[in-house]
């Protein structure tokens, strides 16, 4: 699942349909949680019009970052820009990272 992409470099609907319904189950604002059995810090940030949304995280006992802009403009569909990194990157850990039910009792 990770890296699949069609030949023209687009995110197949099905992957990409999972992949929105993932982000879209990510809460708005800071959350820990866990990605690859390891902590993390993720903010989510949405537009007033849902229409962008930015993430982004930072592993809490590394130096691994993910980001990016998703976008849902008129047109022929969704945008996803990551932020320096591929978007298999990105579609990995949306669909891989898991939010604590609780946030973390402190950060060091």
């Amino acid at each position: 699942m990770p890296g699949a992409m069609t030949a023209d470099g687009r995110t197949p609907p099905s992957m990409q349909a999972t992949f929105e319904d993932a982000l879209a189950k990510l809460p708005d604002g800071y959350v820990d949680g866990y990605f690859g059995n390891r902590p993390w810090g993720v903010t989510v940030k949405r537009s007033e019009d849902r229409k962008r949304t930015w993430l982004y995280g930072e592993e809490l006992s590394g130096s691994d970052i993910v980001s990016f802009n998703f976008y849902r403009l008129a047109g022929p569909g969704p945008i996803l820009k990551p932020c320096e990194m591929s978007s298999a990157k990105v579609i990995e850990f949306v669909l891989g990272f898991d939010p604590s039910t609780a946030k973390a009792a402190s950060r060091s």
